[in-house]
């Protein structure tokens, strides 16, 4: 009897649980149906390959270097693999913006040619002598339009361009099934399941010469990727009841990830090769984080003089500017000066 009751009281909660999962939701007073679970912070999304990017770029700092200027080209998606619910693609189209990253990590001076358009619309503009670098004192005022100037738009030494051309699935797996259990049709049965399975990427980026359209350097690299699952179940009728328990554990390497460990390690040997860097024995004798300007997030160029404060290295802290760890921010949001 009390197996019974016990049955109704777990069905009856279940069905009131469903029932305010399908009520109608309401606004709170911040005006919002549901706050959103999760608070992980930003964090810097390098590759064990990061650190030799900066290390290049004090290397040429130190030696005061010339790095060449670069533009980051077309690296498209070739593997043509779709995911099978018509999602999307399987790798991501974004290696152009990483190889960007990977070059301002290494320190290489970087012009704009993968997107021109909003340049080149206020270039119209400009020819049109409808752009002001001054705010208008008034509509009836005419203001001092932007001037075009021969020469103002540098160019580039190298660019770079290419492609993921090997997206290859379960090129080895392995793993094991068990079970058992009573032969009895009520009796205590059990299974356990472990699989690990591996896939590669490949790329292939080349490294033109901008003035004279040879090509300097050429680099093909493949990344494998690991993937890994773990089952474990019960099934077993007591007193009457049933009960079916399961619990699993997988994980899979990120794959885009592994795409920009490609460009990334393609880029240091390029970069090397433009800096003629002998090799990562010349790390050694360098802070790889003694730039201010660059670091695991890229680079940028200061506005101001604030870099003892604002720097590539306070890019990398998760906790910095985030309401809920920085505790400037939060004492300021509770009108705490």
């Amino acid at each position: 009897m009390m197996v019974k009751r016990t049955g109704l009281v777990l069905a009856l909660l279940a069905t009131a649980a469903l029932s305010a999962c399908g009520s109608t939701p309401v606004a709170s007073t911040a005006g919002n149906y549901a706050q959103p679970i999760g608070g992980a912070p930003v964090t810097a999304n390098p590759t064990d390959y990061s650190s030799a990017l900066v290390c290049l770029n004090q290397y040429a700092r130190s030696n005061r270097i010339v790095a060449p200027r670069i533009a980051v080209g077309r690296i498209a998606d070739y593997t043509g693999k779709e995911e099978s619910d018509g999602s999307g693609r399987k790798v991501t189209q974004g290696a152009s913006l990483m190889a960007v990253s990977a070059f301002a990590k290494a320190g290489m001076p970087l012009v704009e040619r993968f997107d021109t358009s909003v340049s080149e619309f206020e270039l119209k503009y400009a020819n049109n002598k409808l752009i002001s670098d001054r705010p208008n004192p008034a509509p009836e005022v005419p203001a001092d339009y932007r001037k075009i100037l021969a020469g103002q738009v540098p160019g580039s030494d190298f660019y770079v361009i290419g492609g993921i051309t090997e997206l290859n699935y379960n090129i080895r797996s392995a793993g094991v099934d068990a079970y058992a259990g009573d032969k009895d049709t009520d009796g205590l049965k059990g299974n356990f399941r472990r699989r690990v399975f591996i896939m590669n990427i490949a790329l292939d980026l080349r490294l033109v010469n901008t003035r004279t359209l040879e090509v300097v350097d050429v680099i093909s690299y493949q990344k494998q990727v690991v993937g890994r699952e773990v089952s474990l179940g019960v099934f077993d009728f007591l007193n009457g009841n049933l009960f079916d328990i399961s619990a699993g554990r997988g994980a899979l390497e990120p794959m885009q990830l592994a795409v920009r460990a490609l460009i990334e390690r393609a880029t240091v040997e390029m970069a090397a090769n433009l800096y003629g860097m002998p090799g990562p024995q010349s790390c050694l004798r360098y802070d790889p984080f003694g730039d201010a300007t660059v670091g695991q997030t890229g680079a940028f160029t200061p506005a101001y003089n604030n870099l003892g404060t604002n720097n590539a290295q306070t890019r990398d802290d998760p906790s910095r500017w985030n309401a809920r760890r920085d505790p400037d921010i939060r004492d300021a949001k509770r009108g705490r000066y």
